[in-house]
């Protein structure tokens, strides 16, 4: 079972352009349109089935909201910041 990270923790490890909300770190990306963010989430969506690490994912035309959080653990994790980074680097 991963270990919550204290709120500080948290402020120093969040990638840049994510944004704490409650227990779950959040990101909206930006695309050019509808399909291009349908794609990110699918490839986010393979990459998260294969870390076993699962975002809650909202797509809306030319925005795809992700989220993430460690349900088991209730909050955030060093799980949760290294799915932000990977989210980053397909993106």
């Amino acid at each position: 079972m991963a270990e919550l990270l204290s709120d500080d923790e948290i402020e120093a490890q969040l990638p840049s352009d994510w944004d704490r909300v409650d227990d779950e770190i959040v990101r909206v990306y930006e695309f050019e349109d509808y399909l291009k963010g349908v794609a990110f989430a699918t490839e986010l969506g393979e990459l998260a089935e294969e870390e076993f690490h699962h975002p809650t994912i909202e797509i809306r035309y030319k925005e795809v909201e992700v989220r993430f959080t460690s349900h088991e653990e209730g909050g955030i994790t060093d799980a949760d910041v290294e799915m932000a980074e990977l989210a980053d680097d397909i993106r």
